[in-house]
Order: C-alpha cells, then structure tokens, then sequence
C-alpha cells in the first residue's frame, strides 16, 4: 500500500509571499498528521524562497511521522540535515532561477558529489532517497551509492498534453519501477501529482511513497487542510487497491 507524503512547502510559499508568520507550516503539518498523512515533506532550498530553517528544527521537534527533508546534495545544506538528523533526505537537483524542481537529479553526471553527501548522510544514520528521472543509469547510479531509496520524478507524466502520451510516461515509471525493484532500491514517486492523475501511480507495483504537495495546498485553499490531504489519501489508497488485483 503506497503511503502519502505531504509536502508541505507551500504553505511557507504564501507565508513568505508577505514575509509574516501565517500561515504557518508547522500548522500544517499537525493537520496533515491528523488527517492521515504518513509523511511530513519538506524542501529547504539553498535560497530560503519558502520553508525557513526554523520551520524545520520545529518540525523535527513535533512531526511524530517520518519527517522527510529534500535538499540539495551541497554541503552546507548538508551540515544543517546532520545537525537537524530528518529521519529520510530525499537529494534533489536545484537552480535558483527555476519555479519548481525542473527534472531529476543527475546522478550519473554528478556521482562524485552526490556521493560525498550520501557517505555523509547515511553515516549520520539518515535514510537517503534520490529524487532521478526514471532511467535505467540513473538509477544504478543510485544503487551503487548505497542508497535504500529512489524518488522517480514523475513530472513528465504530470504535464503530459494527451492520454497516449500520459500513457506513454506511465509505461516509462513502471519499467523504472520494476527495474529499481529488482535492485533492491525502495520506490517512491512524487512531482506534479493531482487529484486527477495520482491513481495510476499509486497501483504501480510495490510502490512505497507519494510526495505530493502544490495540488494538495491549492486544494486546501478551496475545502481546508485536512480534508484536502484526507481526499488525496483515499485517492491512493484506492489506486494501491487496484495495483493489487
């Protein structure tokens, strides 16, 4: 049964907007907890455009779900995860320009770096996660590492403009996802996932984790946090219920 993490960035997003103190993450994230939530996810980027280094020391004090931190694989990002000890660190690419997370993390092309910061991590007893795109190279690449888990970033799939072409991507994550399986590498998925598209992606086989967080926050604007995050939950718990038939 796929678990859903949610990430809760966005709700800093408007909070920052106004350089104030609400609506707070950390509310949030009680909310989401309440309301099902097995994961609490949260990007502390280099350039602090959301979620602030306060917000994640309260988090880690007050999440009593896995607290998942997605940081960039540099090393004073890294200092503040081994001060903080998340129990997961999902490694993400970052580019101060882009809105959002742009595609996967390239492992292969960046192995020696990203391996520092994973040596570092895991021997901090940190469990790391690559977010990559869902390509048989990187995720060796990943394996190789010593990693216990891979995000496959599901963006294409998202923003995919017809049924064949998002039927396309799909067939794509399952290959990677049975390849990454047979690894041994734990699968996780996440970017871009709605309320309309997330079903197919939570029947994918053995698939683990969901990071969701932009459709579940603009939701929320409309019904409230908790039902927003109970509604995604059901939502993958009845995709997980058809993956298994």
């Amino acid at each position: 049964m796929a678990t859903l993490g949610v990430n809760i960035d966005h709700v800093a997003t408007v909070r920052q907007a106004r350089r104030t103190v609400e609506p707070d993450p950390v509310w949030a994230a009680a909310l989401a907890e309440l309301a099902g939530a097995d994961v609490i996810t949260v990007h502390l980027r280099e350039d602090r455009r959301h979620i602030q280094d306060r917000d994640v020391r309260v988090l880690k004090q007050t999440v009593q779900v896995k607290l998942n931190l997605e940081m960039a694989a540099e090393q004073s990002i890294t200092q503040f995860a081994l001060e903080i000890l998340p129990q997961q660190a999902t490694l993400v690419p970052e580019k101060r320009q882009e809105v959002t997370t742009e595609g996967g993390l390239d492992v292969v092309g960046n192995l020696d770096r990203v391996r520092r910061c994973v040596d570092q991590l895991h021997a901090a007893g940190i469990l790391v996660s690559l977010f990559i795109d869902p390509a048989e190279e990187q995720i060796e690449a990943t394996k190789s590492l010593g990693c216990a888990a891979v995000e496959l970033h599901t963006g294409r799939y998202a923003d995919a403009m017809s049924p064949a072409a998002q039927l396309q991507e799909l067939e794509q994550l399952l290959r990677a996802g049975r390849f990454a399986r047979l690894a041994g590498l734990t699968l996780h998925f996440g970017h871009g996932l709605t309320y309309r598209n997330v079903q197919p992606i939570a029947a994918i086989p053995d698939a683990c984790e969901l990071n969701i967080g932009h459709s579940i926050v603009a939701r929320a604007i409309m019904v409230g946090f908790s039902q927003a995050v109970r509604e995604m939950r059901d939502l993958i718990v009845a995709g997980s219920r058809q993956g298994n038939h």
